[in-house]
Order: C-alpha cells, then structure tokens, then sequence
C-alpha cells in the first residue's frame, strides 16, 4: 500500500457489504496511522488537514453502521503517534486526547442531542451552554508547573506519551516561567497550542528564502518544526507563540465552569485564543450557535493566526465530568471545521499501485494544483468501478476537492475540456509489479493481485510492516533499505533480518564496503536488529501482519492469552469453527466474527505456521531468532478492572452510555453478548434473553445499585 496519498471509498456507507467495510476499516487505519506519523512525529504531513479529517470521517461512518468491526486499535481509538526517538518520553498524568470534527449543522445537532442522551435528565427545553473559541492550527502542548514554577513541558505525542520538550518551551515568550497572580494549585497542567502568527510566518520564510534555505509550507510546520529541535537555540530564534486552552492534571480545581477557567488562566499570566463566546441551545434553537461559526468564518483571515474551524465545549464542568471521554476524544466537546475547497487541473496519467494485502488501487497523476494552500499532485480512484461510474479517463480536466468522502478526491469530470483523442481507461487484467493475474471476486468492488508473497511489493509491504513503529521497530530497516536488501536477495523473509549479520561475515562483499555505508552505519544496523530480537508478545503479533490487527487489537490477543505458546496453540484449534478455542477467541472484547476469521484464515496457511517455527526456533548458536515475552497484566485496585461486564436492561440511574464509561474508567471490559468468560452482568428492567443466558451459565448478576456500590468500592480505595 502506497502510504503517500489518500484513497476515496465511493461506496455509500449504507450499501457497503461486511466484508468490503472490514476491508476499508483496515486500510483507512493504516493509511490513517501513517499520516499520524508524518504529522505528530516528524512535522511532514503530505496531505491537508481536511484530507485527513475526511478520512477519519468515513472510518467514523462507517464504524457506525458496522460496529462489531471496530478494530480495538482503530484511528476512532488512537491519539497522535509515537514520540520521536530524539527526546525523551515521558507518560502524560492525563491523557491528551483529540477532537472529533463536524462539518455540518446537522452533525452538531447529532453532537448536542448525543450530550442529552447521556445524561438523562437533559431534556430538550434545558439550555445547554457552548463555549465557543478559535481552533488554532498549531502543535498541541501540556506545561506543568509545581509550587508556581515551570517545571516540564510535552507534546501531546501518542496521547498517553509525549516528547520532553522542556528545554525548548522555556524560550517561548508567551509561556510564563512562573506563573502570575494568585489562586493557583500546587500542581497545575496547561494545555495548549503552539503556533506561529501569520505575519511571523511570512517573514520567517522570507529569511529562509534569503540564507538559501527550505520555505515551509504553513505555519504549523513551522511551529512544530521549531519546537521539536534538539537544540534549544534553534526553537529560541524561531518565533513561536502559545495559546492556553485548557489543563491537564491539578492538585485542586480551578473553577466551574470552562469559562471561568479561561479567565483563570488569563489571570495567572497566559494568553487565551480570542474570540471566544458564549452560546446557548435549547430545543432546536442553534441560532447562536451557528451566529458565533460564521462569524469567526467571516474573520478568519483577518484573525492573524491559522484557523481551520471552531471548537465548540460544554461550559459546565461537572457535565464535562459525566460525559467524560470515549476511546480518543472527549465527549464533551467538538471541531466544528470550516468548508473545503475546490480548483480544476488535468490527469495526466491512471498508474495501479499494489498494497500489502495484494489490493490494486488506481491513482491519478495529476499536474500539480495548489488548492487552499496544498499541492495536491494525486488524487487515488479507489477501484475499477469508480473509475466507470465517472468516466475518468486520462488527460481529463477535473475538479479536485480537498473535502469530501476522502480527499484530494475528483469530484468530476469537466467533459467540455475532454481532447478529442480520449478514450476510456481500461483496468489491468495484469500486476504492474509481478506481472500475475488481476483478480475480483463476483459481487466484490476490489481488485487483488495474485501474487501472493510472489509478488515484491507485497513482500516488501510486509517487511516494513514487521519492522514498523509498533512492529520490531528496527531503525536503520526503512523504505530505501528494505527494498535494496529485497532486490539483492539478502532479506525476503523475516527471518532473513536476524541471519543477516551472519550473511554478512562471510559473504564476499561486505555491508560496510558497500556505497554509502561504512563499519559504523553497518555496526549501527546490526546492533538495532539484535535489540529488537527480544520483543513483547503483542507487538509480534501485531509485526504478522494479520489482516484487520492492529497494534490494539494485538495487546488486546495479548492480554487474553498472555503467552505465545498459548496464543499459538489456541489459534491453531480455533481454525475448526464448532471448537471450545473458536467460542473463546470471539469471547475477547472487540473481536468479532469477520476479524476472529482473519485471524484463524492466517493460521490455515502452512507458509505462515513456517515462518513462526523458523523466528522462534532455536538456531546453529543455541539461541532462536526472535524472543518473545510473556504478556504481564498491569495491576489496579479497582475490584472491576480487567473484568468483562454485560449491561443488559435498562439503567435508571444514568443512560446505559454513561454506565459502560464508568465501567471503563474503571478498568473493565464492556461487551455486548453473554459468554462463559463474562464476569459480571448488570441488570436492569427490561432485562431479557441476555439475563437468563447469564442464570444459564451460572455468572454473577447485579442489579444497578449493586454494581454502583462495587465500583464505588474501588474508587474509596483509592
């Protein structure tokens, strides 16, 4: 799969199939997961913010209507990326979560009515207030300070990490070394944004251009370039700003109300992103919601700063609390994102790209056009039939959009532009790269290759994919490599990484005598592989390559079976559908059918069952290639955590949402079917076929009130 561009599903949301929605949920979770890592971790994003905002938006869509196919580990649960390796990580206190983005009207109706319907007794005519502020376009921050003293500051990283970037914050002229006034806890969290003005911008690039340096794209490249040095010298002389918006972790708290939290803030020597407003809801009244959006749309340009929408918060802090947090944003509050862009330019060519999992994706070259600020130079048409339905033919004029489905996305054809030699695009009925058969399956929109392994770049998509971030994490063992070691024939396998050393000692040529390289970057890549031949159960699982297992999904597998060998062997029963091990595998929380299939369909293969012998056998030297740990369960106090609860019935207290967040916060794992490994089930009126299954197997029932003094339990304690 060719990470750098984005694909466009064309498929409705509601006329998708199962299989074709699980294959798009993995696919948009790797595409997702790279652009994350492009952005968070090294400031390179190569595609928009509305491009990427489109994609998460189809990921949501289409969780939605297919929810037993959320992947534990999907971009609807995950924050940023890995910390770079250059600083130190460091664990937040607080989680950093994101934002979930609406672009309508109508998604901050569904916005608002969903805070409703998590707390009960918010009816219709009960007034909802909305905080209303910019949303900078900037890199996110948290600043701790102790006894009033600067004492740390972090990027927001993956969310539960970030990079130590302490030195750096401290040349930040808006960030107060101490803070001012009074009434501030011992310990205090700010969070915030870092960016760059417009005007800084500007001038920036203009000494960039004048030194012979390269101009940055936008100014939150910029921004977060400049915080992210290693040398704290470089981030002093480059013109960053900070903007407070909100706090992480504090001794006491701050006020009652968002709002008066931001006056706070203000008075202990911040500056706040302006202007700000106060908005209230009540039935179907968005009147001053919608005034205060385009009132900052209107001003955006003349704001002196990037804006790309507005957020929008629950004033109340104590319904802040209730609401809390889903997997990766706050239930709270939302990015209401300002309108796309479109411009015209011309395909000059149709090229099909081969991914890891043999998927033939066509993309259009375009003649690079700047639409709102971005080079958009491709644009990926999905399959054959989206390609038929538009008629999309090569040197077409086409509208390009930078919203959408998924973007940059050709909205159309602008037929009147079509040269008089066009003719219609015809799908290979051959692999671009291996040269096997095209194949699609009846009733099925994708295209694979058949290649299989066969096929180099399949291959090497699983390479990369086992020495990725979340993987093996082996540096030294990227792109360029990968494919220079594949074409040479030293690493086809994975197994060939960990007898590459030994290859190379008696080999004729060398690594170090080869171009580019020396005895140190040699000894440098050789030393990463031997540090990565221990590694813990769920990333090995996650480095297989498994269709629809992510890096969550893999500690979730982790977690449950705590040892390879016991994976292993469950896995292999689990291949027979009526066994105690498949029943088992679809009991794991976030497994479902469709992936427990994947799962076991990888275990069917005799190659795959091949190479975990050979990475976990033991070698000529005694020891085998790889090392795999033992999963070790964190501990907690909570007499919930890592129990599986079924709510089931109808909660009186609080909506059945609230109730399995509080089950979360606490430790526990929600599902939604009774089985034998099911801990606990709580009950309600209205309570059915679920309840007597739980009588039947002989689990433990609660009533509410009864979970409600057990989970109240664990919070005492602590």
């Amino acid at each position: 799969m060719n990470m750098h561009r984005t694909t466009r599903f064309h498929v409705p949301e509601d006329q998708l199939t199962e299989e074709q929605a699980a294959s798009e949920l993995t696919e948009l979770a790797a595409i997702i997961g790279h652009h994350d890592r492009l952005y968070y971790d090294k400031d390179q994003p190569v595609i928009s913010d509305a491009e990427y905002d489109a994609l998460r938006r189809r990921n949501s869509t289409v969780e939605a209507r297919f929810p037993h196919l959320i992947h534990p580990d999907s971009p609807s649960r995950r924050v940023g990326a890995e910390p770079s390796a250059g600083f130190r990580k460091i664990r937040h206190a607080l989680p950093m979560t994101s934002l979930e983005n609406a672009l309508t009207l109508e998604q901050m109706r569904k916005f608002v009515d969903g805070i409703r319907n998590f707390i009960l007794e918010l009816k219709p005519d009960v007034s909802i207030e909305l905080v209303g502020e910019p949303k900078i376009d900037g890199l996110s921050c948290s600043l701790r300070y102790e006894k009033g003293l600067l004492a740390q500051g972090l990027t927001r990283g993956n969310g539960v990490e970030g990079e130590d970037v302490t030195a750096n914050v401290k040349t930040i002229k808006d960030i107060p070394r101490e803070l001012q006034g009074k009434g501030w806890p011992d310990v205090l969290e700010v969070r915030g944004e870092v960016y760059m003005s417009d005007e800084d911008f500007l001038r920036l690039n203009e000494q960039q251009e004048s030194a012979g340096g390269k101009r940055f794209a936008n100014p939150r490249n910029a921004a977060a370039g400049g915080l992210r040095q290693l040398d704290p010298s470089v981030t002093a002389n480059r013109p960053l700003r900070f903007f407070a918006y909100a706090w992480g972790q504090v001794s006491t708290p701050i006020a009652r109300t968002q709002w008066e939290a931001r006056q706070k803030l203000r008075e202990w020597g911040f500056r706040i992103n302006e202007p700000a407003g106060l908005v209230n809801v009540v039935d179907s009244d968005f009147t001053a919601l919608s005034g205060y959006y385009e009132s900052i749309h209107v001003r955006r340009s003349s704001l002196g700063f990037s804006v790309d929408g507005v957020v929008m918060k629950v004033n109340r802090l104590d319904w802040q609390d209730r609401l809390g947090y889903d997997s990766r944003s706050p239930r709270w509050a939302i990015a209401w994102k300002f309108p796309p862009e479109q411009a015209m330019t011309v395909i000059r060519n149709i090229v099909v790209q081969i991914g890891r999992t043999g998927r033939a994706t066509p993309v259009a070259n375009l003649v690079p056009i700047n639409v709102g600020g971005v080079l958009v130079s491709r644009a990926t048409l999905h399959n054959q039939d989206e390609i038929e339905r538009k008629d999309i033919r090569e040197d077409d004029t086409v509208v390009i959009q930078r919203a959408g489905d998924v973007i940059p996305q050709v909205v159309g054809v602008v037929n009147d532009r079509r040269p008089a030699h066009s003719r219609p695009y015809r799908f290979p009925t051959r692999c671009p790269v291996c040269g096997s058969t095209l194949a699609r399956e009846e009733d099925a929109a994708e295209t694979y290759c058949t290649g299989g392994l066969f096929c180099q770049a399949q291959a090497v998509e699983r390479l990369l994919h086992f020495v990725s971030r979340n993987a093996f994490d082996i540096e030294g063992l990227g792109e360029k490599n990968i494919r220079m070691f594949f074409e040479k024939g030293l690493i086809r396998t994975p197994v060939d990484i960990f007898t590459l050393e030994v290859r190379d000692r008696s080999g004729d040529q060398p690594l170090s005598s080869w171009k580019g390289w020396g005895d140190t970057s040699a000894r440098n890549l050789f030393d990463a592989i031997t540090r990565a031949r221990t590694v813990s159960l769920d990333r090995f699982i996650y480095a297989l390559g498994i269709r629809q297992i992510g890096a969550a999904t893999a500690r979730l597998l982790a977690r449950h079976y705590l040892t390879l060998k016991n994976w292993r062997r469950s896995m292999e029963a689990a291949v027979d559908p009526e066994t105690e091990a498949r029943e088992d595998l679809l009991s794991v929380n976030g497994i479902g059918k469709s992936m427990a299939e994947d799962i076991v369909s990888f275990f069917r293969e005799p190659q795959n069952r091949g190479v975990l012998d050979r990475l976990c056998t033991s070698m000529d030297d005694g020891e085998p290639p790889v090392t795999v740990r033992d999963f070790e369960r964190s501990t907690t106090e909570s007499p919930v955590a890592g129990k599986t609860v079924v709510f089931t019935g109808k909660m009186e207290t609080m909506s059945r949402s609230e109730a399995k967040a509080q089950a979360e916060r606490s430790g526990a794992n929600v599902a939604s079917s009774v089985s034998k490994k099911t801990d606990f089930v709580v009950t309600g009126p209205g309570a059915g076929s679920k309840e007597k299954e739980a009588r039947t197997l002989g689990l433990t029932i609660l009533s509410e009130r009864e979970w409600m003094e057990l989970v109240g339990k664990g919070q005492q304690s602590r």
